[in-house]
């Protein structure tokens, strides 16, 4: 029974010694194997380097260069090739694959048996660059018919709204960087190039998605909900979206303002429409007469500046708001014909001078008025007094003449006494008349004085 059971044990002993042995045997193999071959599951550059060695995968790499083809795949279906033969391709054996050989660590039999191993290194190519050169400049990429320039995305206004035109990604490539990536490529024996993955598109800078453009649509917007309405005398005017629209204006970069020129010429024409500063008016004369008189300086006038400044800030700040203009100058009355019943009236032909206050005629009289022989005539038009002076001395390029009232009303034109004159009225004036004044007995020039402020009508005519 003893010997039986040590039997055994001697059987197992030995075939565990042989077991061992064979390990020993097979992992001193491997050990010696890879470290003249690569790992199995080795992939460099493309080859197949499974258990070869360093020529033979040279030997590859040189057989894979001379029929090498570089397939470049481009947008909207359009791709092209550059083959070894263009370029001369050629692999010159170098110490990259030696190198990497080296770096095994051979005595890991496990990773070199089971692990799958993949690697790009830069082989040593030799090709010719004039050739290279010239076979990128004719790739069809560059063709003038295959083109498509890239188109930044913008904001355009369509029927009273903005809307994001989207970008145009186009296919112009960017020759530098094609470049670079077909010499990458070509270096490390790749034989597919996408462009798009490569970055050698001139792509466009905003796209609907930027946030230069978002920005942008959200400022538009805001602007595009203001509304003004314009109370004008009992006219309304309404600057709403169809109007603002016309004033926005976005720069190449996206930069939202307000077309202040355009807002300036909006303005222009609401004063056109509504200033009544020198229009033609019906006036009944102390005569009779039904005139009908143009020009002066009497009237309503929308003070242009600060309006336009009040209509940038609240379109700027979307305010939706009912206004009346900012008015440079104003009358006591809402209709553009009307003077009202206190004002002065000074026949030119005539030569004579009418004081009405709240319909009452408070004086008449001759005046003198502008010399019409030389050319300083008194011009006709409905004027506004501008303000009254008393005791003090008018002067001009060869006259000083001191005077008790003055009442301008155009410029340096105005109603004065005049103590030099001893006789008013008749046709003085056409050859002995003054330098544009109304010359005036002190008697009707202090009624003037007395019954004018500021803004009193004067109506001249003949």
């Amino acid at each position: 029974m003893r010997t039986r059971t040590k039997r055994k044990k001697n059987i197992y002993i030995v075939s565990t010694i042989f077991v061992i042995a064979i390990l020993a045997a097979v992992y001193a193999y491997f050990v010696g194997y890879f470290n003249n071959h690569f790992y199995f599951s080795t992939i460099i550059n493309g080859v197949d380097a499974s258990g070869k060695t360093v020529d033979e995968v040279n030997r590859d790499i040189e057989k894979i260069s001379s029929s090498y083809t570089l397939n470049i795949k481009g947008r909207d279906g359009i791709s092209d090739t550059i083959s070894s033969q263009d370029i001369n391709l050629k692999y010159n054996h170098s110490n990259e694959i030696k190198n990497l050989n080296t770096s095994q660590n051979p005595f890991n039999i496990f990773k070199g048996i089971f692990l799958k191993k993949q690697y790009t290194v830069a082989l040593n190519t030799s090709y010719d660059d004039s050739l290279l050169k010239q076979r990128i400049d004719n790739l069809i990429f560059f063709h003038s018919d295959k083109i498509i320039d890239p188109v930044n995305a913008s904001i355009k206004l369509n029927n009273n709204n903005f809307e994001v035109v989207p970008e145009v990604m186009g296919n112009k490539v960017n020759k530098d960087k094609l470049t670079k990536a077909i010499i990458t490529s070509i270096s490390n024996n790749s034989t597919s190039l996408n462009l798009d993955q490569a970055n050698s598109y001139e792509n466009p800078k905003y796209t609907s998605k930027s946030k230069e453009v978002t920005d942008a649509k959200n400022t538009i917007d805001k602007y595009m909900q203001s509304s003004i309405t314009y109370d004008l005398r009992g006219h309304k005017e309404v600057i709403d979206s169809s109007v603002i629209g016309e004033f926005i204006a976005i720069d190449e970069e996206l930069n939202v303002s307000l077309n202040e020129g355009k807002i300036k010429a909006y303005i222009d024409k609401l004063a056109y429409n509504y200033n009544t500063i020198g229009i033609s008016r019906n006036f009944i004369t102390s005569t009779g007469q039904d005139k009908r008189i143009h020009g002066g300086n009497y009237g309503w006038a929308i003070n242009r500046s600060e309006e336009r400044k009040a209509i940038v800030q609240a379109i700027k700040e979307g305010k939706t708001l009912n206004r009346k203009p900012v008015y440079a100058q104003t009358t006591p009355f809402l209709d553009a014909n009307e003077i009202g019943n206190s004002y002065v009236e000074i026949d030119i032909t005539n030569q004579q001078m009418w004081v009405y206050k709240n319909g009452n005629m408070i004086a008449t009289g001759h005046v003198v008025t502008g010399n019409e022989n030389t050319k300083t005539i008194t011009p006709e038009g409905i004027y506004r007094v501008t303000y009254k002076q008393k005791d003090t001395v008018l002067k001009g390029e060869n006259y000083a003449a001191p005077v008790t009232f003055w009442v301008p009303f155009n410029g340096g034109i105005g109603i004065h006494d005049a103590s030099w004159r001893k006789e008013f009225g008749g046709q003085i004036y056409k050859n002995g008349g003054s330098h544009g004044c109304v010359n005036s007995p002190y008697e009707l020039a202090q009624a003037v004085y007395e019954n004018v402020q500021a803004g009193t009508p004067v109506v001249c005519y003949k």
